[in-house]
This record gives C-alpha cells, sequence and structure tokens, in this order.
C-alpha cells in the first residue's frame, strides 16, 4: 500500500535570528520567525509524512506553546516524525519539495540541504528533490517578508 501527503508552509522573515534551511544555516541578514528554529523545509516534509498517514499536523505534535519547543532544532522533530513513520510500517519512497524565496539564492545550499535531511529520514539524497523558486518580486516572498515551501511525499507499506 501507498500513500501520498502535502504539507506547506510559511514563516516571516526578520532580523535578528539565524536562516535555518533543511537543517543547514544560511548566510543571510535575516532569518525566520518560529518557536522552533523556523525551518520551513523540513517543517512541509514533516508536515507531509504526517499527512499521508492521517498523523495529523506538526502544530498537534509540538505545539508552539510548550516551552521545551522553544528553538529547537526542527531536525530532532523529523527523527521523531520518522520514527512515527516507521511504527506505522512504511518508509518513504521519495519526497519533491520546492522553497519559495526571493532571497538569499538559495541553489548553492540545496546539496547540503539534501544530505541533512537526507541521513534523518534514512533515504539516499536522491530520493528527496529539493527545489527553490522565487515569485518574480510579487506576493510576501517577492517583497522579501517571508519564505514558504511545499512539499509531497509518498511513503510506502514495508
Amino acid at each position: 500500500m501507498i500513500r501520498i501527503g502535502h504539507g506547506f508552509d510559511a514563516h516571516r522573515l526578520v532580523a535578528g535570528r539565524k536562516l535555518i534551511l533543511g537543517g543547514i544555516e544560511i548566510p543571510h541578514e535575516m532569518g525566520l520567525l518560529g518557536h522552533s528554529d523556523a525551518d520551513v523545509l523540513t517543517h512541509v516534509i514533516m508536515d507531509a509524512l504526517l499527512g499521508a498517514l492521517a498523523l495529523g499536523s506538526i502544530g498537534q505534535h509540538f505545539p508552539d506553546t510548550e516551552a521545551h519547543y522553544k528553538d529547537v532544532s526542527s531536525l530532532i522533530l523529523l527523527k521523531h516524525v520518522v520514527s512515527l513513520i516507521t511504527n506505522e510500517g512504511y518508509h518513504i519512497e521519495n519526497i519533491d519539495s520546492v522553497i519559495t524565496a526571493q532571497e538569499p539564492r538559495l541553489n548553492p545550499f540545496i546539496p547540503a540541504m539534501q544530505e541533512s535531511l537526507a541521513s534523518i529520514l534514512e533515504i539516499a539524497p536522491n530520493q528527496l528533490s529539493i527545489k527553490a523558486t522565487t515569485t518574480e518580486r510579487m506576493g510576501f516572498e517577492g517583497r522579501k517578508e517571508g519564505i514558504s515551501a511545499h512539499a509531497v511525499v509518498l511513503i510506502k507499506q514495508q
């Protein structure tokens, strides 16, 4: 049996925060605002995985009302989500994702993001597609107010 899940997330860019995407720090003068490290890419992958098995959302599993999730690395949360998928008897076949940001330019960092996430996801980097795009200066991403991401996952029963 196969299952498909989709995830979407967006976070506001603010001064005074590190920009973390796919578990790595991206050099930039602004970072994403959130209760955790606000890693929008990792968040959409988690939401897509949870959605594939109708296990709720990351907000249900890791509420921003709990102090121990404050500034936590999203990779720690992802590891927990992967264990939920495994405990349900599934494994990840592939993930396709896209990050939308006017800046910074993300393409040079994609291989490092793939390596970082693939190791936690227990898949090969070539099972994880990460693309980056802009909105040609339209919308909140184009105005450099925030960054969004989408992900689609395919999981298969073991």
